[in-house]
């Protein structure tokens, strides 16, 4: 009666409409926003409530798990060590190897963005002379095409990879793991857009003979290179260090330039590297990515993890990797088309849907989980600072905590949010958000646009599904 008698309140769980009566008599309610898992599929709710948080059992050895991956990628130390080629740097890798962004795909799937870089990766590897040659070679069956995870690499857009292209190391030198890069080439029409002419081929002999091997010598001379030093500081200065990297760039050019003085003594060779990395304000996205990539190498093979380690996308799927699942187990979703803005003469008929390996920055904390910070993107991939900030804030709906050295001074110096749990988007229905080039859907064309894209929901179901099968008993 005590109770009875006192002030409560009401807690209203579901629609708001059952809360009605209860307000017009006078009664303080509290909603509590829920819906049932994806529209009431019962399957998929025994799932999620098997394997959710608990102190014993399942529930038990899930959350320690996910305190340990979320753990070890935060803790890393990620250092960009050398860069090689990627024959040296890659194990496995033959001159008719070639690695690709996304989960796995057959060249007769492929996209037509990653059909014209793995054209131009064939010609500038000298296995073929004309884009004829090139695609018949392709379609033979004598080239193996593997995604550039299965290598622990990333690649940005189509992600094409092939023998003789430079390879950044990042190594995490706190758990020992290492992701590869490709160099970034810029922007516009470049083999990662999937153009394929002359002067995109040009480019990557260039790249190939001068920028690595004196970035290499640089890297070396100054003792390697401190990316997670690097992101935090770009952080604080308006990137994302997805789409936005001007800052990250200018903190790498300012520490590296001092030892490409030192080991390049060819004035002409210094000059076109120092103009190449002065113009091109996007070079640091690939360094970035392979630091995410170890970061998150650190944090994977964890049994009964069901933290995200990868979301990866071939223009035609989107694949996640799961810590607990292991590194070559996919769980995929069919890809979207962004919706973003486009160059003057494009428009949305001309875009490919979601592709590139650069995801993996959203998947360590980055990228659109930190478009809070950025606000200044919006004017590059569509939108409004508000939706910059309403990004950052609904993935911390999904994730298991934020990241303590990427922090946001405009949310009062909060980390990111970082560490996708799959059970949490499946639970609550929202679904990662990406920030992405858009590439023209037919070879040859590159970049058209930039925008917002959304992972499928159905990728990460499988991924529950999968752990619901193999770890409950």
């Amino acid at each position: 009666m005590d109770i009875l008698r006192s002030d409560f309140k009401v807690l209203n769980i579901g629609l708001e409409k059952f809360s009605k009566d209860l307000r017009e008599n006078g009664y303080e309610v509290v909603e509590k926003k829920w819906k049932p898992v994806y529209g009431g599929d019962p399957s998929l709710s025994c799932m999620v409530s098997t394997l959710a948080d608990d102190n014993e059992g399942l529930g038990l050895k899930i959350k320690n798990a996910n305190q340990e991956a979320f753990k070890r990628m935060i803790n890393s130390k990620t250092i960009l060590k050398e860069i090689k080629p990627a024959y040296q740097a890659l194990k496995n890798m033959t001159p008719k190897t070639v690695l690709h962004a996304g989960p796995p795909i057959e060249w007769e799937r492929m996209c037509g963005a990653m059909k014209g870089a793995v054209v131009g990766g064939l010609i500038y590897e000298k296995l073929a002379t004309n884009h004829e040659e090139a695609e018949a070679l392709a379609g033979s069956g004598e080239i193996e095409f593997a995604p550039c995870h299965s290598q622990d690499a990333v690649g940005p857009m189509a992600g094409v990879l092939t023998a003789h292209m430079p390879v950044m190391r990042v190594e995490d030198e706190e758990h020992g793991t290492a992701g590869f890069a490709s160099l970034n080439e810029g922007w516009g029409r470049t083999l990662r857009f999937g153009a394929n002419d002359t002067d995109v081929i040009d480019r990557l002999d260039w790249m190939q003979e001068v920028l690595g091997p004196v970035l290499n010598l640089a890297i070396a001379d100054h003792g390697g290179i401190n990316v997670k030093n690097l992101i935090s500081r770009a952080l604080h200065m308006g990137d994302e260090c997805h789409n936005r990297d001007i800052a990250a760039t200018a903190l790498f050019y300012k520490e590296i330039t001092p030892a490409i003085f030192k080991v390049c003594k060819d004035d002409e060779k210094r000059s076109s590297i120092l103009d190449f990395l002065s113009q091109h304000e996007h070079f640091f996205l690939n360094i970035c990515m392979a630091a995410s990539k170890a970061s998150l190498l650190s944090a994977s093979n964890i049994p009964y993890s069901t933290m995200i380690t990868a979301m990866a996308r071939n223009g035609v799927e989107v694949g996640l990797l799961m810590s607990g699942s292991g590194s070559s187990t996919w769980f995929t979703g069919t890809a979207a088309i962004p919706e973003g803005l486009y160059f003057p003469g494009f428009s949305e008929k001309d875009a490919g849907p979601d592709l590139g390996d650069s995801a993996i920055t959203e998947t360590a904390g980055l990228g659109a989980f930190a478009m809070a910070g950025a606000p200044a993107i919006v004017r590059f991939v569509g939108g409004s600072p508000a939706d910059a900030i309403r990004y950052t804030k609904e993935m911390t709906k999904i994730t298991l905590g934020r990241h303590p050295q990427f922090t946001i001074p405009t949310m009062d110096f909060n980390g990111t949010p970082a560490g996708i749990d799959a059970r949490l988007v499946v639970e609550s229905g929202i679904v990662p958000v990406i920030n992405t080039g858009i590439a023209h859907k037919d070879p040859g064309y590159g970049l058209v646009g930039a925008g917002v894209v959304k992972a499928p929901f159905e990728a990460f179901a499988k991924a529950i599904e999968y752990a619901y099968q193999n770890w409950a008993d």
